[in-house]
């Protein structure tokens, strides 16, 4: 006689179904569903939107942005801003002949002891030289390092979407040379406070630490 077969379980029906919520920056709106057999699961799971999915402005397409769920609490998946990125169409669309591109990448403190990496870039109206790109290049890290630390990270967020930081930055910038466009292209949260200290942001799921 043969073996009996054993009950196969339908694993999706034994999934359940979360909503992975903003931050209260961005309204504690509901950016997606997302199914698990187990809520530990989803922590550590990163959430790429548009900030026109969460505004409905369609000039504000080409930011992209990114959260990670960092807990569970009941149907709903709780998350941290990740970061954010300019699509590299955009960015492309921006330069010029003749024109020069500056850039500068900056770890930054916000006041709340959050601890970020930044990717500034300045676009010029004309080729700039050597001293006049390292002057700009002066003035970026000089202003964000400054104003990251009045800030706290919601306060820095909101300012760096918005593009006041950016305006700012071009404002002082044109003081040098000519400035066509200066813009905020990445960011990337590195640490957060910690009961003893700054503690690195990345999130790993019990379930993935067990397996360690």
């Amino acid at each position: 006689m043969s073996a009996r077969k054993g009950v196969v379980k339908d694993k999706w029906k034994l999934k359940k179904w979360y909503n992975v919520i903003a931050p209260s920056l961005f309204g504690n709106i509901v950016l997606a569903t997302t199914p698990a057999d187990d809520p530990l699961k989803l922590i550590g799971r990163v959430i790429e939107t548009t900030m026109y999915d969460l505004t409905g402005d369609i000039s504000q397409v080409h930011v992209k942005l990114y959260f990670q769920i960092i807990n569970v609490e009941g149907e709903n998946a709780v998350t941290r801003f990740k970061g954010h990125e300019l699509a590299r169409d955009y960015m492309r669309s921006l330069i010029r002949r003749k024109s020069s591109k500056i850039q500068g990448i900056f770890d930054v403190t916000t006041k709340d002891g959050y601890v970020l990496r930044l990717t500034l870039v300045t676009l010029t109206s004309f080729r700039c030289n050597t001293s006049q790109k390292r002057a700009i290049r002066k003035i970026m890290r000089d202003y964000i390092m400054e104003k990251a630390s009045q800030l706290t990270l919601d306060e820095l967020i909101n300012e760096m979407l918005q593009g006041k930081i950016s305006a700012e930055i071009a404002e002082r910038a044109r003081k040098i040379y000519p400035v066509r466009r200066v813009e905020v292209y990445k960011s990337k949260l590195l640490m957060v406070p910690g009961p003893n200290g700054p503690q690195p942001a990345k999130v790993i799921s019990p379930i993935q630490q067990q397996a360690v």
